[in-house]
């Protein structure tokens, strides 16, 4: 059994930045690799001292609590496993640690330490002690002295062996959208209350004896049928079975009319469950209220019960369009969903999506299968893959919906210009250094920095293997590193920009750039297309990107024809609705759009159309 992961050990710090570099000129190469392999000890734990607890001494550590974790026999698969195992310390005693892991929410978050294993055995231990990366305390000899609930957490990995050579290991989606908390077949340590006082050090053990169980697959219903294909193209890039799944909502009368064909409306996002904003029953009656901390609203659930049933209501109506609701089922390796593109370390998840998923539901629900009567929406992570979507694939839609999009302008990649900065985590002034901001709340109050929320995915896995933000921008965006994992966009200890690799990026998925790089072909196939929307209050400052964008679609000649509009104080995600606050707009997406979608339709479908069949 051997371990890796980020100590004091000068080469073990430096080894996350050491990556070969494969883009630009040889000389550039070599200048940029010399700059990031020069980084001293010295300079990587300055820049971390921020950290909660830094600041020890370098040399021989002082004695130093230690936990060990080990998995007793029995579980499945027998043999070795490959993973990261992830401590949890939580000074809240009424939860579970491993419920409440929020990098965006520092304040809410336990005390997190993870260490990479390769072949951990039956017998053997884990070892987690001064030489684990940790967050928001640096080391376990900085936590505060009292009382915890501590468990572990074993996010198993499997090994790829990719179609170009490549062999990796990395944690596969087991139906549960990439969620290394709830991942079947992880294993899991019961939460135990340990008095913890890194003055009198001692070690503990922990035993990964609970594996999480299997998913059970989702029943159709009248309403809302489930469908997965196996992805020729994706199979062949991962070097396995790959397969893409949906979940599609049917009109009203499906069966009953035969002879419909319907538009289809594509909503991009997360990971879905099942289908969003749709209840055939009534709220349930003895839901007990719940609090929404986000949006201030006591009984919030109860409130998402109630549009769900709205949802049905008007779905069923005798004047609503019909029309079929696709949401995407596309997790991987890195996240929770692909972000709908081609990607150097993904995989060609745009094509399959477009070429193969698509047509089969068209196929199978009766879609009308032509440009004009396809459209595309979505939030944050799904507003981003909507305006991508429509860009790649401009015939293929005709329109996207993208609210609060994640960055569409890298120079605003959330407050990071990746053209110019030089460090993701920090601005220098002559004498002063301050930590950028990563989240906050609409009256600018900041919960997290950037190196929060870098260094919480860095705990929960290495090599962009922690199914977190950062690491999918990065494994989406970057070419493959010599490693065979997503070459950097910054060192993740220290903030260091790759300015190579953000050339790539820049080339290959600005969508703002790309858009005016190309807009003398695109011009045709985008006029009317675009529309963008993004609260003021934006909680990931993706507000700054659309205004960098906004700037250059309006000097676009001809003009796009698209809109940008606004959420005045709005957090994440405001999408448009210009009468409801975001807490209830957010539960509309299946129709919030639609206004908007039956006038391009009337405007734009060529003659002869069937503009009819679906509006029984």
């Amino acid at each position: 059994m051997s371990t890796r992961d980020f100590s004091d050990d000068t080469a073990m710090w430096s080894d996350y930045s050491k990556q070969p570099l494969a883009l630009g000129t040889p000389t550039q190469e070599a200048g940029v690799e010399r700059e990031m392999q020069s980084r001293s000890l010295t300079t990587a734990l300055l820049i971390t001292a921020t950290l909660i607890g830094w600041g020890a001494q370098a040399g021989s550590p002082a004695p130093e609590p230690t936990f060990t974790v080990s998995f007793p026999g029995g579980l499945s698969p027998a043999g070795p496993i490959d993973g990261r195992v992830i401590l949890l310390l939580s000074r809240d005693l009424k939860r579970e640690p491993r419920s409440h892991v929020s990098p965006n929410e520092p304040l809410a978050s336990p005390y997190l330490f993870g260490l990479t294993v390769d072949g951990l055995a039956v017998g053997h231990a884990a070892v987690i002690d001064h030489r684990a990366f940790g967050w928001p305390a640096a080391r376990l000899s900085a936590l505060p002295a009292g009382e915890y609930l501590v468990q572990a957490v074993l996010n198993r990995y499997e090994t790829y062996h990719l179609a170009d050579g490549r062999i990796l290991k990395l944690p596969p989606d087991k139906g549960e959208g990439q969620q290394w908390a709830h991942k079947p077949g992880n294993l899991y340590s019961n939460p135990v209350r340990m008095h913890l006082d890194p003055a009198h050090p001692a070690r503990r053990s922990l035993v990964l004896d609970q594996e999480i169980p299997p998913i059970e697959p989702k029943t159709d219903t009248p309403f809302v049928r489930h469908i997965r294909i196996r992805s020729e193209l994706l199979s062949q890039f991962w070097g396995r079975d790959v397969y893409l799944g949906a979940h599609v909502l049917l009109p009203k009368g499906f069966d009953a009319h035969p002879e419909a064909r319907f538009p289809v409306m594509v909503f991009h996002g997360h990971y879905p469950d099942d289908i969003s904003e749709f209840r055939t029953t009534p709220p349930d009656p003895d839901l007990k209220p719940e609090y929404s901390e986000r949006f201030h609203l006591a009984g919030y659930n109860r409130i998402e019960q109630q549009e769900a049933y709205a949802m049905y209501e008007k779905w069923i109506s005798a004047d609503f369009p019909r029309f079929l609701v696709v949401e995407i089922e596309h997790a991987n390796p890195y996240f929770d969903d692909s972000y709908a593109v081609n990607s150097a370390n993904l995989g060609p998840y745009g094509d399959a999506i477009n070429q193969e998923l698509i047509p089969e539901i068209e196929r199978r629900f009766r879609g009308i299968g032509q440009g004009w009567a396809r459209f595309t929406y979505g939030g944050s992570t799904g507003g981003w893959e909507a305006l991508a979507t429509q860009v790649f694939y401009p015939d293929m839609y005709n329109g996207a919906f993208a609210a609060c999009p994640d960055p569409i302008d890298f120079r605003a990649y959330t407050v990071i210009n990746l053209y110019q900065d030089t460090n993701a985590y920090t601005l220098k002034g002559e004498a002063a250094v301050v930590e950028r901001p990563g989240f906050r709340n609409y009256l600018g109050e900041v919960f997290a920095t950037q190196r929060d929320m870098n260094y919480a995915e860095l705990v929960q896995g290495d090599r962009s293997r922690s199914g977190g933000q950062y690491d999918i921008w990065q494994a989406v965006f970057s070419p493959a590193g010599a490693d065979g994992y997503p070459r950097p966009i910054f060192d993740k200890v220290t903030g260091v920009i790759d300015p190579a690799v953000a050339a790539y990026w820049r080339e290959h998925y600005d969508l703002s750039h790309i858009i005016v790089r190309v807009w003398a072909t695109l011009e045709p196939k985008l006029k009317g297309k675009i529309h963008i929307y993004v609260g003021s209050g934006d909680n990931y400052y993706l507000t700054d990107a659309v205004y960098f964008a906004q700037e250059r679609l309006e000097a676009l000649q001809p003009a796009y024809g698209g809109e940008v509009q606004y959420g005045d104080r709005a957090e994440h995600c405001w999408n448009g609705d210009p009468k409801l606050p975001n807490a209830y707009s957010r539960l509309h997406y299946n129709v919030q759009y639609l206004p908007k979608i039956l006038e391009r339709i009337a405007a734009t479908a060529p003659s002869g159309a069937d503009l009819k069949s679906w509006r029984y």
